[in-house]
């Protein structure tokens, strides 16, 4: 009778937080994207965990390599608005944000509302900015609110910033302030295809014979199944183990002799997140140390700067992060 308790005990631990739906729901997204996008598969699937925990995605990458159509073709799964804005050296915070208009007929200013105000706003190269107008996006992306001539106007859910740039080494574009990178859950960088990636992308683009692309892919997931979905994320399990073996390593990251900057507590906050969405994504109600470092990459290489002696030896902030976590013992 005991072990029929126990049993019970357990297969009610398994299900406390239902999951079924939401890994059906990525499942469906990723089906729809491979419609089109070939490879990728850790990118789709790091922008599917930033949109279940409310973070936005910095995704970093050479011209061509399908950044701003797989951010456009997610957007489209999904039953929101969206909305494009090309970032240029020349434009103004108004450009992005909206501005007051006079109306003659009323004698009165009214706002008309800027790009910025949609669910997905896919900025493209935001790094051809400059700050102004990078800095103009502080607020909307981390209160998810703008404030206009003394009126807060809040931003519809889901809201969420996918905004792509290219390598800082390339003719004009500027570095992102280290305060507007911490606003990004996730800097994804975005790699060449293998040679058996590029084949299949030209033969598939070849037998597409001019297709529309946007036209090929569903909305598989409304704006009230997700509100559902980060509920339940919400609801998974996290030890104190775990939450440790977390805070170790981010603090780890701020006395190492390889690196000038280390992550800040939102770090440690955003690898909890994170991980929670990946346990949540594999029909887990609990989070693994394995969770912990699929998190750990994306979350902090756009955070921790290296000295300049190890950048100028060719080190990468990904070796670094690696080696540190390689340092703490995986909780058992």
């Amino acid at each position: 009778m005991e072990n029929n308790e126990i049993q019970n005990e357990d297969l009610n631990f398994n299900n406390r937080v239902p999951l079924e739906d939401l890994k059906n729901a990525v499942g469906e997204i990723k089906k729809e994207l491979s419609k089109v996008i070939i490879g990728q598969e850790n990118f789709v699937e790091l922008l599917i965990v930033s949109l279940l925990v409310d973070g936005h995605v910095l995704i970093e990458g050479v011209p061509g390599i399908a950044k701003t159509i797989t951010a456009k073709l997610f957007a489209k799964t999904l039953k929101t608005d969206f909305s494009r804005i090309q970032f240029t050296p020349d434009l103004m915070p108004s450009d992005i944000l909206g501005t007051s208009i006079f109306n003659i007929k009323t004698s009165e200013f009214e706002y008309k509302k800027g790009p910025i105000f949609s669910n997905i706003v896919l900025i493209d190269e935001i790094n051809r900015a400059p700050a102004k107008t990078q800095a103009a996006m502080f607020e909307t992306m981390e209160e998810r609110q703008i404030t206009m001539d003394g009126t807060t106007y809040k931003m519809e859910a889901p809201f969420m910033v996918l905004a792509t740039q290219n390598p800082i080494e390339q003719e004009g574009t500027y570095a992102l302030p280290e305060a507007q990178l911490d606003r990004f859950l996730f800097k994804i960088k975005v790699e060449y295809p293998s040679l058996d990636e590029e084949i299949l992308i030209i033969k598939t683009h070849h037998e597409r014979k001019g297709a529309i692309i946007k036209e090929m892919i569903n909305g598989v997931l409304t704006p009230e199944k997700l509100a559902g979905f980060k509920a339940n994320i919400q609801e998974v399990v996290v030890e104190e183990k775990i939450i440790r073996y977390i805070a170790e390593i981010i603090s780890k990251t701020r006395n190492h002799p390889h690196l000038y900057l280390g992550g800040s507590p939102r770090a440690s906050i955003a690898t909890l997140n994170a991980a929670k969405a990946f346990a949540a994504i594999s029909g887990r109600d609990f989070v693994t140390p394995e969770d912990i470092k699929k998190s750990l990459v994306p979350v902090l290489n756009h955070r921790v700067i290296l000295t300049p002696e190890r950048e100028m030896e060719g080190m990468t902030t990904e070796s670094v992060i690696q080696m540190i976590t390689e340092s703490v013992e995986i909780p058992r």
